[in-house]
């Protein structure tokens, strides 16, 4: 399949996201429309929960970076209705941002419902991304570092944590390419896998601050956050998923699709840890 003979411009989902805004940029400066959408401060205002944003969102579009609504499990019907408004304006390939083993994921939550919704439509192309836990959970709210201490059950097992730099990196090419990685299934890793321990040495290395890690009863943490406020209630059942998989010894393991697909390696935590330093020593961080 050839996108030939229409303006060749992606819609960027999420697109002041960890992913969507480094897959903007990207697609811009190898010279691809890049147009970014999220409820605030994109190129276009786009929400799931109102479908009236939906159409200008996709006029002149033809390729569209997926990312489903946060801190929900059950979006199926949304998306779906969604890539249906999406195929009618023109969109003739999807990559989607899904999760690490997001094939075996849990049928309460709907990654799996939208990857074969995709599968399921001859109309379009499409890819899917299911990365590791991403690097950047320790140096934004997600795992932040507080009064030294990061607070996540693990049970001591490791994960391949991956920078969202490279996740956007094979992102693009997809995008810019659509018909080299049709259904293709890509699985972006860091290089090492790592214990939250190893990862806290490392920020305490870079930082030159004792950083550790409090590895929590599951339920102790998950409750603690949906009491908190952080998460929705029905979201306990996804945090569960995503610890129980580090806690149970299959945690993502490296590979090598980031540099099948780019070319170059993919970044090491530690080089993330010194670009990133600052976000653990900025006055604000406990």
């Amino acid at each position: 399949m050839t996108m030939t003979g229409s303006p060749q411009t992606a819609l960027v989902l999420g697109g002041t996201g960890r992913t969507g805004s480094l897959v903007a940029r990207q697609l811009a400066e190898r010279g691809l429309g890049a147009r970014t959408a999220a409820r605030h401060g994109a190129d276009v205002r786009f929400d799931w929960d109102d479908p009236t944003t939906h159409p200008g969102a996709l006029d002149g579009v033809d390729r569209l970076y997926l990312v489903t609504p946060v801190l929900r499990v059950s979006y199926a019907d949304q998306v779906a209705a969604f890539l249906d408004l999406a195929e009618a304006a023109g969109v003739r390939h999807v990559t989607y941002l899904s999760t690490y083993r997001g094939d075996q994921a849990p049928p309460e939550i709907d990654i799996r419902a939208v990857e074969a919704d995709l599968a399921s439509r001859r109309a379009i192309t499409h890819s899917v991304l299911r990365p590791a836990w991403l690097m950047q959970n320790f140096s934004d709210a997600h795992l932040p570092v507080v009064d030294g201490v990061i607070t996540v059950p693990t049970g001591g097992g490791a994960e391949a944590f991956v920078d969202a730099a490279d996740i956007a990196a094979v992102a693009v090419e997809t995008l810019l390419a659509p018909e080299a990685h049709a259904d293709a299934r890509y699985a972006p890793t860091g290089p090492q896998a790592l214990t939250v321990a190893e990862v806290a040495d490392t920020i305490a290395a870079v930082t030159g601050r004792p950083v550790r890690q409090h590895d929590i009863d599951p339920d102790a943490w998950i409750g603690g956050a949906v009491a908190a406020g952080l998460v929705p209630a029905d979201y306990a059942v996804m945090l569960r998923w995503l610890t129980a998989g580090i806690i149970s010894g299959n945690g993502a393991t490296p590979n090598n699709d980031i540099e099948k697909v780019t070319g170059r390696p993919p970044a090491t935590f530690h080089d993330f840890a010194r670009r990133s330093v600052h976000a653990w020593t900025s006055p604000a961080v406990g």
